[in-house]
């Protein structure tokens, strides 16, 4: 009875050394990772926008169910296509890039659905204001890159957010709608 306890103790060690070494370090590949945000104008179409510089990491253990993300973006780098736009977004009225050079999207809550990443909790930090933020997945995998021989994970998330909670209340009084939708598709290569 003896052996049995103890062989079952090394067994159980093994197990949870191997599950601690699940947990891996990815970056964020900036060829593949992109935030693009949606907001209506006048009820008559929608401008677009994205951030082009970016660089994060993150942890992540699918057997483990677990994982943390840690994101930054370059506010400054915000395009639209038209540079007169661009500009007025990184003014004093909406972005403020001078001020608050960084937008930050942190989590350590991975929500699954089986083995797949199905919500990412985190807090969102724009214009020196941080708010939580739930990022839907609409899809999400894992593979083995054929151009690089390494894992990549990643997927494309959701989210809607009330630009007036970070302070960002330009043309509501005019009816610019509150909301602001986020639609991301991140990459991340295993390091």
């Amino acid at each position: 009875m003896r052996k049995s306890l103890l062989a079952l103790a090394a067994a159980a060690t093994v197990f949870a050394t191997a599950a601690q070494a699940q947990s891996a370090s990815y970056a964020i590949d900036p060829t593949h990772t992109f935030v693009t945000f949606e907001i209506g104008h006048f009820g008559t179409s929608t401008n677009r926008g994205r951030f082009d510089k970016k660089e994060g990491n993150i942890q992540f253990d699918r057997a483990g169910k677990t994982g943390k993300v840690d994101i930054r973006f370059d506010a400054s780098s915000v395009s639209t296509g038209t540079a007169a736009f661009d500009k007025h977004l990184q003014s004093p009225d909406l972005f403020d890039v001078a001020k608050h050079p960084t937008i930050a999207f942190s989590s350590d809550a991975f929500i699954f659905t089986g083995d797949k990443v199905s919500q990412v909790t985190g807090r969102l930090t724009l214009l020196g204001k941080t708010q939580p933020v739930t990022l839907k997945a609409t899809q999400f995998n894992c593979f083995i890159n054929p151009m690089i021989k390494r894992e990549t994970c990643g997927g494309d998330f959701e989210a809607t957010i009330d630009r007036t909670q970070f302070g960002m209340n330009y043309g509501v009084d005019w009816g610019f709608p509150k909301d602001v939708r986020l639609v991301i598709q991140v990459e991340a290569i295993r390091q």
